[in-house]
C-alpha cells in the first residue's frame, strides 16, 4: 500500500483560522485544495481541544502529544506531500464534471482506470468514499438499487425538460417522493434548474489579477526590493481581528503591519501606505485575494511606482514566507501560553511586541544567527 501524507500544518491551521472567521466551509475548501468535508471537522475539534500538536502529525501514525510529522528529512517530506498532490490531481482530472457526490458507478470505472498506479484504499480517500463502500459498489453494479432506479427517472425527467423545473416542480411529477429528497437527489448529481440560477453578490471593485513574478524564488539582493504580503485571522479576542504585515525577502522584516477588525481594502491600503520610499524594480507579492485585486489596492500599489505580483489560486505555497511568518507569531505567543480567549486590546499588545522581538531581537539561521535588523545593518 502506497504512503500516506497529511496536508501541510500550514493549510490546517489556515483553514482553521477561515472557519473561525465564518469563512462557509465550501469556499474553504476551494480555496485550500481541501478534498473532504470531514477532515475540517476533525481539525476543528482537535483545535477546540487544545490538541494543537495533533495537527502536525501525518496520516496513519500514533497521535502522541510533543510529536511531529515523523519524515527522516526535509527531501522526504516534500516528496510525501507532492505524491498526495500528483494523485489529487489524478483524481480530479478524471472526476471533472460528473457534478459534487461522486455516484457509485463512478467511483467503480474511476477505481478501473486508475489502480494501476495507486492503491484501491488512496484512490477510494480522496474521493470521500469508504473502500469497503467501493467493494460493495462492484459487486451489485450490475444489479441496480430501487434508490438508483428513483434517481435515474428523476434524471430523466429532469434532462426531458432540459433543466427548466426546480425540484418542487419536478416532485409534482413524480409522487411517492419528498420535495426534500427529489432536491437532495438534483443536488446530488447536478440536475438543477439551469434557468434561473442563483447569482452572488459581488463586491467591491473588479478584480485585477496579475502574474506570479516570483515563483518561489524568495530571495532579494537588497532591502525593498522584493516584499510579500497578506493578511491572517487573530480568533483570539472579543472578536476577531486581523493582522496584515509585508515582510522584507531581503532580511526577513517585518516592515509594515495593520491590526484591524474588519478585513477590508482599508486595512491592506493602511499596511502599504507605511512602506518607505522604494527604487525602481520593487515586487509586491500577495495572494489572490479580493482586497488585493480591488481597483483602489491596485492603484495605491501603481502610485507607489511597485510592480504587483501574485500567487496562483489555492497554492499557499507561493507565498510562503508571509505564511510561515503569521503562522510562527501565533505558535510562539498565543499556541505556546494556550492564549485561546482574551480582549482584543490583549491581542494587539502581544502582536505588536512579538513584531519588535521578531525584527530586532529573534535570531535566524539563515541571517548568519543575526535578526532582521541586524541583518540589514551590517549589509549596509
Amino acid at each position: 500500500m502506497g504512503t500516506r501524507v497529511s496536508y501541510p500544518v500550514e493549510v490546517k491551521m489556515k483553514a482553521i483560522e477561515m472557519r473561525l472567521a465564518k469563512v462557509p466551509v465550501k469556499e474553504v475548501m476551494e480555496e485550500l485544495n481541501i478534498r473532504n468535508k470531514t477532515q475540517l471537522k476533525t481539525w476543528m475539534a482537535w483545535y477546540r481541544n487544545g490538541e494543537i500538536h495533533r495537527l502536525h502529525q501525518p496520516v496513519g501514525k500514533q497521535y502522541t502529544f510533543g510529536k511531529g510529522p515523523e519524515y527522516d528529512s526535509e527531501t522526504a517530506r516534500l516528496q510525501a506531500e507532492n505524491r498526495f498532490l500528483e494523485q489529487q490531481i489524478e483524481v480530479f482530472k478524471k472526476v471533472r464534471g460528473i457534478g459534487k457526490e461522486v455516484a457509485p458507478t463512478v467511483v467503480i470505472q474511476l477505481v478501473e482506470d486508475l489502480k494501476d498506479g495507486m492503491p484501491v484504499g488512496e484512490i477510494c480517500r480522496h474521493l470521500g468514499v469508504g473502500r469497503s463502500s467501493y467493494y460493495r459498489w462492484r459487486k451489485k453494479e450490475d444489479q441496480p438499487t430501487q434508490k438508483e432506479i428513483r434517481d435515474q427517472q428523476i434524471g430523466d425527467m429532469c434532462k426531458q425538460h432540459k433543466f427548466r423545473y426546480g425540484y418542487r416542480k419536478i416532485s409534482a411529477l413524480y409522487p411517492g417522493v419528498c420535495e426534500k429528497t427529489v432536491q437532495r437527489i438534483m443536488q446530488k448529481y447536478g440536475w438543477q434548474c439551469k434557468v434561473k440560477v442563483k447569482k452572488r453578490k459581488k463586491t467591491g471593485q473588479p478584480a485585477y489579477v496579475t502574474d506570479n513574478l516570483l515563483a518561489r524564488d524568495f530571495t532579494a539582493t537588497k532591502p525593498l526590493e522584493r516584499l510579500v504580503t497578506d493578511i491572517t485571522y487573530l480568533p483570539f479576542g472579543q472578536t476577531m481581528m486581523y493582522l496584515s504585515s509585508i515582510k522584507d525577502l531581503f532580511n526577513g522584516e517585518i516592515i509594515a503591519y495593520t491590526i484591524d477588525l474588519n478585513q477590508d481594502t482599508k486595512l491592506v491600503i493602511d499596511t502599504l501606505n507605511q512602506l518607505p520610499e522604494v527604487t525602481k524594480g520593487c515586487i509586491l507579492h500577495s495572494d489572490q485575494g479580493s482586497v488585493y485585486t480591488s481597483y483602489a489596492y491596485q492603484k495605491a500599489v501603481k502610485e507607489k511606482g511597485i510592480t504587483m505580483s501574485m500567487s496562483r489560486k489555492g497554492t499557499p505555497a507561493d507565498n510562503s514566507p508571509i505564511e510561515t511568518f503569521h503562522s510562527t507569531l501565533k505558535s510562539e505567543t498565543f499556541y505556546l501560553e494556550d492564549i485561546y480567549r482574551t480582549t482584543n486590546a490583549c491581542v494587539i499588545n502581544i502582536v505588536k511586541e512579538y513584531i519588535i522581538y521578531y525584527n530586532n531581537t529573534r535570531i535566524q539561521t539563515k541571517l548568519n544567527s543575526q535578526s532582521p535588523v541586524q541583518y540589514r545593518q551590517s549589509a549596509a
